[in-house]
């Protein structure tokens, strides 16, 4: 069996910061699209996807702001290593 691999980086785990901004945007990130959602008319399939596609991408951008920002001042994501 191949034994896991790990990292030690320097500075920001980049990789903790990208699986995190991943799993928060869907957490967080749908109900704000469906909620904002019900406020526009979207009458068809391809501007609801537009729809979601530009709103979604707003707050990817801004959760993987905040994300970054968090683990570069709590040294987030260096897996307990103190």
């Amino acid at each position: 069996m191949q034994p896991v691999e790990r990292s030690n980086p320097d500075g920001v785990d980049f990789g903790w910061v990208m699986q995190t901004t991943f799993v928060v945007t869907i957490l967080v990130g749908s109900p704000i699209v469906a909620a904002l959602s019900t406020t526009t008319t979207l009458p068809t399939w391809g501007a609801r996807a537009a729809f979601a596609i530009r709103v979604g991408a707003v707050i990817w951008f801004m959760t993987a702001v905040v994300v970054y920002l968090y683990a570069r001042r709590t040294n987030a994501g260096d897996g307990g290593v103190g």
